[in-house]
């Protein structure tokens, strides 16, 4: 079933490059996508695994946006003859700043969509982004004797609660890639996102060491624009 998510997915993004429009020139857009997270933890051996999320903008100009983010998936790793497995629940409120917001003719937006090559459209959606939010954890995990004497001898501990809520900030770095076109700009998008979420408790897998844990999750997809912009 993966696979053919994957596929799937792949294929809407080849099928939107031949169509590609400028930005949303509507102000409110909501997406859902999947893809893989990768945890950066105290068991350090990666277990890629499934995580989807749901997703609603509003679009301040066409290339400053805040929104709501919320996320669904799993975090698991292994090492020392131990393992970990956590099935998380995650959301934030974000911003997104897009490269066009800095291109020649972008401030002129209907202007921008009639001359922009294909290069330049893609270019322009580019963004970075941070946000704020929450994790909650489910955490469930088999350490051995011997990992347990190691953290007790350097410091570390087996953490007590294994389904707390924490702080979270996650930074993005992706493009979205508008298709098709309407009177009032294109109405669909592809998206293709990393978002690499900071903690700031060193409990994403139930150990708790020296340095806060991390996660990153690559994801792959679609947006719909509503309204237009008066």
């Amino acid at each position: 079933m993966k696979k053919q998510l994957l596929y799937t997915f792949v294929g809407l993004f080849l099928l939107s490059i031949g169509s590609v429009s400028a930005q949303f020139s509507r102000p409110i857009s909501i997406g859902a996508g999947a893809g893989s997270t990768i945890n950066l933890t105290d068991l350090g051996n990666v277990e890629s695994k499934f995580a989807f999320y749901g997703e609603l903008d509003y679009l301040i100009t066409p290339y400053i946006s805040v929104g709501l983010h919320g996320e669904k998936g799993k975090l698991a790793g292994n090492g020392y003859d131990s393992d970990f497995k956590n099935r998380y629940f995650a959301g934030n409120i974000n911003g997104k700043l897009r490269l066009g917001h800095f291109l020649d003719n972008t401030n002129n937006y209907s202007y921008y969509t009639l001359e922009a090559n294909t290069l330049s459209r893609i270019l322009s959606n580019i963004y970075v982004g941070a946000g704020a939010g929450l994790v909650k954890n489910r955490i469930n995990r088999h350490i051995s004797q011997f990992y347990a004497n190691y953290l007790a001898s350097n410091g570390g501990e087996l953490a007590d609660k294994l389904g707390e809520i924490h702080f979270v900030v996650p930074l993005n770095v992706g493009v979205d890639i508008p298709f098709g076109r309407t009177l009032y700009g294109p109405q669909w998008a592809i998206n293709v996102n990393y978002q690499h979420t900071l903690t700031f408790n060193d409990n994403l897998d139930g150990i708790k060491n020296k340095n806060n844990d991390q996660y990153g999750f690559v994801s792959l997809g679609v947006k719909y624009a509503l309204f237009n912009r008066n």
